[in-house]
């Protein structure tokens, strides 16, 4: 016993010295406030359905499915099961074991003339109970649970990312759709305006070179639709596979970005971030996990205790070297043991440097996701604000060349511009405009970027 309790004391000793707290996140890695401009007067922190706010029934129901039927979505719930499931196994260890045993055995002997067989058997209930002393399965239950809770945010990610997608794939459908208008709406102009220079060629106003490069520019026209239309179907095709259904038969009804408002939010305080983006918690959770499983590590220096007791029927009730008592009774036997390992040529040693290496990599991950968070919002509010003023340049741009293309062809006709002029107004007008419709579509989806880096309505105190 005495040698018992000095091993004791030396385990015990040696994980206390090496017992620290979990360490933290660095307070540089918050900033004390953002940086870029937010919109005035908008909401902070978006809603769960934050798409809603682009008051497009379309898009609402689109989400709507992609929730039901994203295969990423439905992997990351069967995988938060799986650690459902392993945080009960690991609670399991806290309480006692209960099984029932039964035996039947025969003897048979023989010595000269003289033979004897006898059967026994047993049936009885037994119990097993590791003492929980040093707190050893309580670690491994926190790692579990925090692990749990690392799946759960994992899939509120995941769905984060799904959604999102979804938006941005339906706003590239519907650009699509409105570039493929305006194309065709560029070949129906330079096909009237074909038919005006056949009319001065033949009447001798025009030279031949003229029907000439219009027919080409026709035909460069007619060129560019394919592309555009195929890009339209690879775009319909995806959004179909985030709503994790086939292409054929999915339709979508919307034409243009016309009927889309990009709705406002803004940021709160930058520490609000941290318990406001699912990623950053499952990083949390892993961190925390993975300081559980150190401290159960450093626990297996210390001596494991076991109790284990049963009860039945026995025959014959009590079988033993010395005395047995004959006849079928009550049988009963409850015992202790402890082990403590001395020498294990450092499996333990290494098993806990493994775990504190582990921790210091999910601390540096830890950091790297809330960096990269705060970085996310401040991209996803410049983006906003520079595409916005993009946008309103771009707008004003297509208006006056849409004035100086109607000049262009009005002098044209007259006789006091060449063609040059009208084809060089086209060519400008064609660009802005299709320009226009892309940067409609990368401010929306700068848009729901900021939304994502908000965490999308996700909240840790209300998951």
């Amino acid at each position: 016993m005495r040698t018992l309790a000095a091993i004791t004391g030396c385990a015990l000793l040696v994980t206390g010295c090496q017992s620290t707290p979990m360490p933290g996140l660095p307070a540089s890695d918050v900033p004390a406030a953002f940086e870029q401009a937010a919109a005035a007067n908008a909401p902070v922190w978006p809603s769960q359905d934050w798409w809603q706010g682009f008051e497009d029934p379309q898009l609402a129901a689109l989400e709507n499915q992609a929730q039901a039927g994203n295969l990423d979505i439905a992997q990351a719930a069967a995988r938060l099961r799986q650690a459902d499931a392993r945080a009960r196994q690991a609670g399991a260890a806290l309480l006692p074991s209960v099984g029932l045993g039964a035996g039947v055995n025969s003897f048979y002997g023989q010595s000269g003339s003289v033979s004897q067989r006898e059967t026994d058997y047993s049936v009885a209930l037994g119990a097993s109970y590791e003492l929980d002393f040093w707190g050893k399965n309580r670690d491994a239950l926190d790692s579990a649970n925090f692990a749990r809770d690392a799946s759960l945010a994992d899939r509120a990610t995941v769905a984060l990312t799904a959604t999102s997608s979804v938006a941005n794939a339906y706003f590239q459908l519907l650009a699509l759709r409105e570039r493929l208008a305006v194309a065709k709406a560029n070949l129906k102009s330079s096909e009237d305006i074909l038919s005006i220079v056949q009319r001065r060629v033949k009447a001798g106003y025009a030279a031949n070179s003229e029907l000439t490069q219009q027919m080409a520019t026709i035909a460069a026209d007619r060129a560019g639709l394919p592309v555009l239309e195929q890009q339209e179907l690879e775009a319909r095709t995806a959004l179909a596979t985030l709503l994790g259904r086939p292409p054929e038969g999915f339709v979508v009804t919307g034409e243009n970005l016309d009927a889309l408002r990009p709705p406002m939010v803004q940021p709160g305080l930058t520490s609000d971030l941290l318990t406001r983006r699912p990623d950053i918690a499952g990083a949390e959770a892993n961190l925390k996990a993975a300081h559980a499983d150190l401290k159960a590590a450093r626990v297996a220096y210390l001596p494991s205790i076991t109790l284990t007791a049963s009860g039945g029927l026995a025959y014959p009730a009590l079988a033993a070297a010395i005395d047995t008592l004959p006849g079928t009774g009550l049988a009963a036997n409850a015992a202790a043991s402890l082990v403590q390992v001395i020498f294990d040529g450092g499996r333990i040693r290494a098993k806990t440097d493994e775990s504190k290496a582990r921790e210091e990599e999910l601390l540096a991950a830890y950091s790297a996701v809330v960096i990269a968070a705060f970085a996310d919002v401040e991209n996803a509010l410049g983006n906003i604000q520079h595409l916005s003023a993009q946008e309103t340049a771009l707008q004003e741009q297509v208006a006056q060349d849409e004035k100086v293309l109607r000049a262009a062809q009005r002098k044209y006709l007259a006789g006091y511009a060449d063609f040059l002029t009208v084809t060089d107004a086209e060519r400008t007008l064609y660009a802005a405009r299709d320009q226009y419709s892309d940067v409609r579509r990368a401010r929306l989806v700068a848009t729901v970027g900021l939304f994502k880096a908000l965490g999308g309505g996700w909240n840790l105190a209300a998951r």
